[in-house]
């Protein structure tokens, strides 16, 4: 079984970056895809960014060419680099694997996770 431990939120101004880190317990290949969720108070739990099975990485398009998904498989973590955040990432960001179809980020729905991390704050100020 995978247990996921996010790590790396914090606050940050308008243009800076954060990196946030998914550490896996178990292995990450027992799951089909892991991804990155996110969800600001009143809105609800979206796909940020998503890892298939084949490694192919896939973003939302609030985020393309800002947010960088890697991997370390010796390490066993998945790392989102965000970089020139805007006040509308504040959110609460949660590490998942799941079975979302195609591992892309467009089918990320929460019904479709197996495992959730508990969570990791980021803040943005303008």
């Amino acid at each position: 079984q995978v247990r996921l431990v996010e790590s790396g939120g914090g606050s940050v101004q308008a243009g800076g970056s954060l990196t946030l880190s998914c550490g896996a317990s178990g292995f990450l290949s027992s799951v089909y895809c892991v991804g990155w969720f996110r969800q600001a108070p009143g809105n609800e739990r979206g796909g940020v960014a998503s890892f298939s099975y084949d490694g192919t990485a896939t973003y939302a398009d609030s985020v393309k060419g800002r947010f960088t998904l890697s991997r370390d498989t010796a390490k066993n973590t998945v790392t989102l680099q965000m970089n020139k955040l805007k006040p509308e990432a504040t959110a609460m960001y949660y590490c998942a694997g799941g079975r979302w179809p195609y591992g892309h980020v467009r089918k990320m729905v929460g019904m479709d996770v197996d495992v959730w991390g508990q969570g990791t704050q980021v803040a943005v100020s303008s």
